[in-house]
């Protein structure tokens, strides 16, 4: 799978993602709902099919989860990222750090995917918009979404000393009341801090990675 969308330049890019992170979502995202944004001229209607490629809307223009995913600023870089990575899946899978090449270096492989089936001009913009749609997002940390192991605590609580009044036996039997009235427990306490996120799959991948560590 590979977007097949552009930009003919990216100078508003980080403004249009700002813009409707500040926005409530619309029912259908127009054109007219992006010139509310403050954005009128003819290339900025281009984002749209951006949006639309990235799966932040549907064929309709209709906001989806992802959409309303980005909303949440704490996590908008890594929703971001994992859009980039599944619009742009063949680019990908041949170079899994492909957000690392340079902008010549995504043409070419634009080149080897489409076939000859794009203008150089065109492989040249969805280059560029690629490369910059990844300055946006953040791959070192995008994992966290969805892979990150949930943060366990596990606390030692071992029995606090306490002062005992002993009466006056000799040692054999001083010896035989403490192997009866004293054992050694150990108690853990497994503390799992879950991440907040309306995605099912962040839980279903944290009981996961309990079930394979602890059970």
């Amino acid at each position: 799978m590979i977007a097949d969308f552009y930009l003919m330049t990216n100078k508003n890019l980080n403004s249009y993602f700002q813009a409707i992170s500040n926005a409530k979502a619309p029912s259908k995202f127009t054109t007219n709902f992006l010139i509310q944004l403050g954005f009128k001229s003819t290339g900025d209607r281009l984002f749209i099919q951006i949006l639309k490629g990235l799966a932040f809307l549907d064929s309709n223009g209709v906001p989806t989860e992802r959409y309303f995913q980005f909303l949440d600023n704490s996590q908008s870089k890594y929703i971001l990222t994992e859009a980039i990575k599944e619009a742009y899946a063949d680019l990908f899978q041949i170079n899994i750090r492909a957000n690392e090449m340079s902008e010549s270096e995504v043409k070419n492989k634009l080149k080897t995917i489409f076939q000859g089936k794009k203008s150089d001009d065109v492989m040249r913009f969805m280059a560029k918009t690629f490369k910059g749609l990844c300055e946006l997002g953040d791959f070192n940390h995008s994992n966290n979404l969805v892979k990150q192991d949930p943060k366990i605590e596990i606390q030692e609580d071992k029995h606090s000393e306490r002062n005992y009044d002993v009466p006056n036996y000799d040692n054999q039997n001083l010896s035989s009341l403490v192997n009866k009235s004293i054992s050694t427990e150990l108690h853990y306490n497994i503390q799992i801090h879950l991440p907040e996120t309306k995605d099912i799959a962040v839980y279903d991948a944290i009981f996961e990675s309990l079930k394979k560590h602890l059970l």
